[in-house]
């Protein structure tokens, strides 16, 4: 089989960190989406792996490389437009060839990987497997439709009136009949290829189409909300290490991992938690659920349920700064000068509560 990763598109929802960096490359725990994804399909037994880009396609070839990190062959599929994932598909079609295939979206994060699902389609004639999810609002998300015997009866794109709380969740699994579908149907009226629609002509053509219904979490990182619940749900699966140094007056709750290079000095550090290569952290307070990234300096302030990335400085903040995400090169500080005030330097799409 060969992996295939959609990691195009522009990630307005999360704008304004992805002015200027791929969503894909976002860090969970430190580590970005997009490696996580490549891991999971690598951990599937599945080596040669191709990746759709778009126009952030460059910053994703200096990040990914040709995969000789993970111990996988790299090839970039470089998508004409951002016309849908059945043209992502399409576009495709010379890598993959002939062979079974499975396609997850580069910016997902799924609990316990792929490799039963890998194995259990390897292992059967189905034509296509689906993973599905019961969600709160499927009308966000392409939705299935089941028959009273599992099977599928129907699948759309987005509908105003969901048939059924069962999201697809972006991993598929296809063999070569997924050819014929994605030059057989029509843009949508979002004026894209859907990838529901390729599904649905191989349900009614008389393929194979078995529906997975995943109970463990999935996460779909479109926006900071989302970004900071996969960061809470990867950071209680990691297993803590210390590479770093802490001092003695510092104290750190066993579930924190400290990457090589960082510095805890006379600080407070509770876990789940992740603190960044090189990255110190002096009279500080940091709480559960935080990922601070490396080459980053927090000093005398405190931090709770946040991503930091990297270079960032933070600096005698004397309110605790929580449930945020901040961008790469911030610098953060408070000064005790009066009369009080507030001084802004805030890029396009900047967000700012003040509570």
């Amino acid at each position: 089989m060969k992996g295939l990763i959609l990691s195009g598109g522009k990630g307005t929802r999360l704008l304004p960190l992805t002015y200027r960096r791929a969503k894909q490359l976002i860090p969970v725990a430190n580590e970005p989406v997009l490696f996580r994804v490549i891991r999971a399909i690598r951990d599937a037994g599945i080596t040669d792996i191709g990746i759709v880009i778009g126009d952030t396609g460059a910053e994703i070839r200096e990040a990914v490389g040709d995969g000789s990190r993970w111990g996988v062959k790299i090839t970039y599929i470089e998508q004409s437009a951002p016309a849908g994932l059945a043209h992502a598909v399409k576009e495709s079609l010379h890598f993959l060839g002939d062979e079974r295939f499975v396609m997850f979206l580069g910016d997902n994060v799924i609990q316990g990987g792929i490799s039963p699902l890998i194995q259990q389609f390897a292992n059967s004639n189905w034509n296509s497997q689906i993973v599905l999810k019961r969600v709160p609002n499927p009308q966000q998300f392409g939705v299935a439709e089941l028959n009273g015997d599992g099977s599928i009866k129907r699948l759309v794109e987005k509908p105003k009136n969901p048939p059924s709380d069962l999201a697809l969740v972006g991993i598929y699994m296809f063999d070569h009949h997924i050819r014929e579908a994605v030059h057989a149907i029509r843009p949508s009226f979002r004026g894209e290829l859907e990838i529901t629609d390729a599904i649905q002509w191989l349900v009614e053509h008389g393929y194979a189409v078995h529906p997975y219904v995943h109970e463990g979490w999935w996460i779909d990182t479109g926006k900071m909300a989302d970004m900071l619940s996969a960061n809470d749900h990867v950071l209680e699966e990691l297993v803590p290490r210390v590479e770093g140094t802490i001092d003695e007056a510092s104290k750190i709750d066993p579930r924190v991992t400290v990457e090589k290079g960082a510095q805890i000095i006379n600080s407070t550090v509770r876990g789940p938690t992740i603190i960044g290569e090189n990255t110190q952290i002096v009279n500080s307070y940091i709480g559960p659920f935080t990922s601070i990234y490396h080459n980053v300096i927090v000093e005398n302030s405190e931090i709770e349920h946040t991503i930091v990335l990297e270079h960032c400085r933070i600096i005698n903040v004397g309110t605790r700064i929580q449930d945020s995400l901040i961008g790469r090169n911030a610098y953060i500080t408070q000064s005790d000068r009066k009369p009080k005030s507030i001084n802004l330097n805030l890029g396009d799409y900047s967000q700012i509560d003040l509570v």
